[in-house]
């Protein structure tokens, strides 16, 4: 498929509500496909939200180590529970990390890509990359949510 470059912070597609997938079309599923293959062209990043790479879509995936990949279209986190603190980084925003506050448990409904409503339930590391990439498809950037920003950490 295609790599695209990731657009960075200053950007302001990265700030809008992302318009919403209302069918899967062949375009939706090359999105996917380019996600996918944007991100394992990264070294070290472990989700990515379409607005990332200029489109303004509905449209993330996870995919990690452990957990293996999700693509999720339209993902609504419908319940979150519990709280913990720890650093993030951001493909988005290089050369920084925070120190972000999430729920420890979600409950995340989203379509994937052959249209089929999916719940999961997710926590720990998983349920932090789910509840970022999603803020990412709200016009949030972690930076907005971080108790402390590092720029340029060593």
């Amino acid at each position: 498929m295609a790599i695209y470059q990731i657009v960075k912070e200053g950007d302001p597609v990265l700030r809008e509500n992302a318009i919403e997938i209302k069918e899967i079309t062949p375009s939706v599923i090359r999105l996917l496909d380019n996600l996918k293959d944007t991100l394992d062209s990264t070294s070290n990043g472990v989700g990515l939200a379409a607005p990332q790479i200029g489109i303004s879509k509905r449209a993330a995936i996870v995919h990690t180590e452990d957990e293996g990949l999700f693509e999720m279209l339209n993902p609504v986190i419908f319940s979150a529970d519990g709280e913990e603190e720890d650093w993030e980084g951001c493909l988005s925003v290089p050369g920084t990390e925070g120190r972000v506050v999430r729920a420890s448990k979600i409950k995340v409904r989203y379509m994937d890509r052959t249209g089929r409503q999916v719940e999961l339930f997710a926590q720990g590391f998983l349920a932090r990359v789910i509840q970022h990439e999603t803020d990412h498809l709200n016009g949030i950037l972690y930076i907005d949510r971080a108790q402390v920003v590092n720029r340029n950490p060593q």
